[in-house]
């Protein structure tokens, strides 16, 4: 999910704070969560639902 997610942030102009400020968890944190290659469906749902998205946009 690395790249979609990042590619997604930026495309809407988010910073990595506001996303993490979305999810209600720290930026370092939301940092490796957008690196992290197997997040929980979960956590990708939660993360589209920030974004704005489907959590479908986010597959590779």
């Amino acid at each position: 999910m690395a790249l979609p997610a990042r590619a997604w942030r930026e495309y809407l102009q988010l910073t990595q704070e506001e996303c993490a400020r979305k999810l209600g968890i720290s930026q370092a944190a939301y940092s490796q969560l957008e690196t992290s290659n197997n997040p929980r469906k979960t956590t990708r749902n939660k993360l589209a639902t920030a974004l704005g998205i489907n959590p479908e946009q986010l597959d590779c």
